[in-house]
């Protein structure tokens, strides 16, 4: 009965703490996904920035928008926020799924934004997105969106 115990405690063990990691890298990467829309809502670049990976590919296909590099990818968003005197943008996962240190998402976006001239703008929206482990941190390696409803 100790050899059943045992083996069942350390099998169990070794079961439930891989479980945990996987939750906890989820959560990462949802929390990767919270600081993309805080820095949407505090139109801050650095912190908007900060989720990208140096080689992030950002694509908006119905758009015809494809954008590869952290550093040009901020660029053109820092200059594209100034069209827009209010955003607001909230996003939720759908799917997570780990693969080592790369893992893909699914999520969907609610956006909420003004033009110059005072037109609102309410897109609803879905993310595929690649996202990688880069200096021990999950960023976005790609993000790829399709735009459901409105504009």
């Amino acid at each position: 009965a100790f050899l059943y115990v045992l083996f069942h405690y350390i099998f169990l063990g070794d079961f439930l703490m891989a479980e945990m990691n996987e939750l906890l890298e989820k959560l990462k990467i949802r929390e990767l996904l919270d600081r993309y829309c805080d820095g949407v809502n505090q139109r801050d670049s650095e912190i908007w920035g900060s989720t990208w990976s140096k080689n992030a590919i950002w694509e908006i296909p119905h758009l015809e928008i494809k954008n590869e590099g952290r550093e040009n990818i901020i660029n053109i968003w820092t200059e594209a926020m100034k069209g827009y005197p209010f955003v607001h943008m909230i996003a939720q996962p759908g799917y997570i799924k780990i693969n080592g240190n790369e893992a893909e998402m699914r999520s969907y976006t609610i956006e909420a934004a003004v033009l110059p001239d005072g037109q609102e703008l309410r897109p609803c929206g879905q993310y595929d997105d690649i996202c990688i482990l880069e200096d021990g941190e999950w960023k976005f390696a790609k993000r790829s969106f399709t735009n459901l409803y409105g504009e």
